[in-house]
């Protein structure tokens, strides 16, 4: 089987992914027809709206969720499955906003992350394939470097899980190519199937009386003390809304959507690997990414396919031919592989916004409008932090991580929707040459 998704061409099914044929449980809600009253409306069925959904039900709010294709369809249910720690890279220079105390508390959210997931996995007993174990991968001595004094730093800051340097003739011990130099061992980080973790959290939504709704895209929404979302069909009036469409917003709120880049990511899934060729990839099942711009990163998965994601575009143009264009990104870090099958290939677009700081907080025209955006490729984990600042804030109970992140001011991209695009990819162009240095 060779499956294609054309993330060009939008369909309201899942994108016909690995995880889409793999996935262990289906779901179907009906679209909204009629009106609702909530204390809460969330628009978006990926993890952000899921995540805030459950911290809002839980907290004793009625909560109605509108999906505009099927839950987890986004970059939810169809990304890498790396759950790796950090909200981002660089915090350092928001200290003038947020001070250097401000500063380590992100950090530390980071790490929390990470665990917010793990309690999810365990309180709902969601299977999806939770594995632990993560290495970061130095392309040049100055990326090996840069690992010793994040080691040294998330020591400082009490993290508890084992972290280790790898030298390059250590490298052979998490994955079996040439092309590193290095690599940092974090054993509290690792990898999982993020569209069965996204139906097991739509479960959880519902156990806890979420009402969720599918194919139903909100079309129009009215503001005031009262929000009014309109759907096709349907109505929902709430006293707060939550807006978690993440690249997928667009014009639905143009002043969010103007803050945050759609970027094409993409990944190809082989053929089942028997053991001895997977452990010989990756001895120790661990997830990997490198430290370049147009980065690789890749996993195995449960039956032991290789999992090999990347190629981030900013264009706004997509492969005509997914396979055809990440197959020798692949056969770069894994020669060997050139007789393997791929059997699935797809992508999606991720959310990035200007200072890769995720974008968490309320409209300052509209105090009962929040919303969490622009992850930047640590969505798996970020979102879940996510949706429990967004229950907190809305719940009346918000401590200083929702308050930090909704300080950072957020420019918008230049150029428009059109333009936008274009501009930072020339930007990129930039900074993939500097690596060339």
């Amino acid at each position: 089987m060779n499956a294609r998704a054309n993330p060009s061409l939008p369909s309201s099914e899942h994108a016909p992914s690995y995880y889409a044929a793999s996935s262990n449980r289906q779901l179907d809600f009906a679209a909204l027809h009629g009106e609702q009253r909530a204390d809460v409306c969330v628009v978006g069925g990926g993890f952000s709206g899921l995540n805030t959904a459950i911290e809002l039900a839980q907290k004793g709010l009625s909560v109605v969720l509108l999906e505009a294709h099927r839950v987890g369809w986004g970059a939810s249910g169809r990304n890498g499955g790396q759950l790796i720690r950090g909200v981002g890279h660089g915090l350092e220079q928001f200290e003038p906003v947020i001070g250097a105390s401000g500063v380590r508390e992100m950090k530390l959210m980071g790490l929390e992350a990470v665990e917010i997931v793990r309690q999810r996995v365990e309180q709902f007993a969601i299977d999806c394939d939770l594995t632990w174990g993560y290495c970061d991968l130095a392309n040049k001595p100055r990326d090996l470097a840069g690992f010793a004094e994040d080691a040294a730093e998330l020591q400082s800051l009490g993290y508890r899980h084992e972290l280790r340097l790898l030298q390059p003739e250590q490298m052979h011990e998490v994955v079996g190519s040439s092309r590193y130099v290095g690599g940092l061992i974090d054993m509290g980080s690792g990898h999982l199937h993020p569209l069965n973790l996204a139906l097991g959290e739509a479960a959880a939504a519902q156990s806890l009386g979420v009402r969720l709704f599918e194919h139903s895209p909100a079309t129009r929404i009215e503001y005031g003390s009262e929000v009014r979302v309109h759907t096709a069909q349907g109505l929902v009036r709430a006293a707060h809304l939550v807006l978690g469409c993440n690249a997928y917003i667009r014009d639905l709120n143009p002043a969010l959507g103007g803050k945050v880049l759609p970027a094409g990511s993409y990944i190809i899934a082989t053929e089942p690997l028997d053991e001895e060729q997977a452990r010989a990839l990756i001895p120790q099942n661990m997830a990997l990414c490198d430290q370049r711009v147009a980065l690789d990163y890749y996993r195995l998965s449960a039956d032991r396919r290789l999992l090999f994601g990347g190629a981030c575009h900013y264009s706004g143009r997509d492969p005509a031919d997914i396979a055809a264009y990440m197959r020798p990104k692949m056969l770069e870090v894994f020669p060997h592989l050139d007789t393997v099958r791929i059997d699935y290939q797809w992508g999606g677009m991720i959310g990035i916004g200007a200072n890769r700081l995720p974008q968490i907080g309320r409209l300052k025209d509209q105090p009962n409008v929040f919303y969490a955006q622009a992850y930047s490729g640590h969505g798996v984990n970020v979102t879940h932090l996510a949706g429990k600042l967004l229950g907190e804030a809305i719940a009346g109970q918000a401590g200083g991580g929702f308050e930090l992140f909704a300080k950072v001011p957020h420019m918008t991209f230049p150029g428009g929707r059109y333009l936008r695009s274009p501009l930072l990819a020339l930007g990129m162009l930039w900074h993939r040459l500097k690596e060339l240095a």
